[in-house]
């Protein structure tokens, strides 16, 4: 017995001696996504783009000569288990950056967890204005906010669509309501008048009383805040009932990932859509990122792929600049950034209302003979925009 006492013990003071060997050589991140459920396909790709960076790094030496390890949580698109996991990872992992997640609901939750924990936190594709209107300190978004989501979309309305009248729909979540009150806003700002603007609850499989609405009103511009599956649904059943608009518009989200077309097939054909970041853009790295990516998976991926293969090169220039790797000294090193990805430019400023914010040039994409093209502003353009669209009637 004393002898197996003995072993037993031996065995555990080895395991203590051995963990930080291990821990020495290696940075863990643990991010959590929607890897199940309805936000599932934009967890996916966000993974993928997450791994395909770290293996850049490490093949480049890694993270200080660490190896970047990565693993990942579902969280389901649930704001409640994506508390959860990162009250975990914080209080019991002592991680000490939090990076990730994907709807806005679940952004803000981690957003509240960070600032009270004291931990940065980089949101990677949350758009939601709130997020960074709370002047956190520790909280941190590369992404554009919502506000200015359209801003290449409505300089397009403006130059070329030149609307009167618009309608706008969107889904109730954080994202759908901040995003159709920015559109709101911007129609003001350009003199059209809204003639609708009404939300419906995500998940819907039936839009036609809502579509018979908008057909009545005959507003110029049909502008559309949701995700993939209700985007993909709302354009289908836009081309069942005939409704004509001189331009059908999406706030990106849904409107901007390759499944929008896929699901929609020839009712996307002419949409435009308001995007962060196309594979037709001239970034340092953007097409090298694009072309693996379509390579290993068979499409090319959407802004919220860029963003995240981006972002972890955002935590190794910051972790290879903190004074430690404390989360203050983390916290005051991203604070410091100045760095051209693949996505862009990423620089976290104070300004208009907003903190530790990156902000950013947005385009205009418009799905032309089944595949998203770049149409605005024209000095990014990779294809000219098709404008006026044809009526239903006139497509064969």
């Amino acid at each position: 017995m004393k002898r197996l006492s003995f072993a037993v013990v031996f065995i555990f003071v080895l395991s203590i001696f051995a963990a930080p060997v291990l821990a020495a050589n290696t940075f863990e991140l643990v991010i959590p996504l929607p890897l199940t459920g309805k936000q599932a396909k934009f967890g996916e790709m966000m993974k993928r783009s997450y791994e395909m960076a770290a293996e850049e790094v490490n093949a480049r030496g890694g993270i200080k000569k660490k190896k970047l390890i990565l693993a990942f949580e579902d969280s389901g698109a649930k704001p409640e288990t994506a508390r959860a996991i990162v009250e975990r990872l914080i209080d019991v992992k002592k991680q000490p950056i939090i990076v990730g997640e994907y709807t806005s609901a679940c952004a803000k939750a981690v957003a509240a967890v960070a600032e009270e924990r004291k931990t940065p936190y980089l949101i990677v594709a949350s758009a939601d204005d709130e997020i960074t209107q709370q002047n956190y300190k520790y909280v941190f978004r590369q992404n554009q906010v919502n506000d200015h989501y359209a801003d290449a979309l409505v300089s397009f309305f403006r130059d070329v669509v030149k609307p009167r009248t618009i309608a706008i729909l969107y889904e109730s979540s954080a994202f759908g309501t901040s995003g159709a009150e920015a559109m709101a806003k911007d129609a003001a700002k350009l003199g059209v008048r809204v003639v609708m603007k009404e939300k419906y609850e995500a998940g819907s499989v039936d839009f036609r009383p809502l579509l018979s609405k908008v057909k009545a009103a005959r507003p110029d511009v049909v502008y559309m805040v949701s995700y993939v599956m209700d985007a993909s649904l709302l354009m289908k059943q836009i081309k069942e009932l005939r409704v004509d608009a001189k331009l059908f518009a999406g706030g990106a989200a849904g409107f901007a990932i390759p499944e929008f077309i896929e699901n929609a097939k020839d009712a996307a054909e002419y949409v435009v859509s308001a995007t962060l970041w196309t594979e037709q853009l001239k970034y340092p790295g953007a097409g090298e990122y694009a072309e693996k990516y379509k390579a290993r998976y068979g499409a090319y991926p959407s802004y919220h792929g860029a963003s995240a293969y981006s972002a972890i090169f955002v935590v190794k220039n910051a972790l290879e600049r903190a004074k430690s790797w404390t989360p203050d000294a983390i916290r005051d090193s991203l604070k410091a950034t100045n760095l051209m990805t693949a996505f862009g430019p990423i620089r976290f400023e104070n300004r208009e209302g907003y903190r530790n914010q990156n902000f950013m040039d947005t385009l205009a994409i418009q799905v032309q003979s089944g595949r998203f093209e770049t149409i605005w502003p024209l000095n990014h353009a990779s294809k000219r925009y098709i404008y006026p669209i044809p009526t239903w009637r006139q497509r064969r």
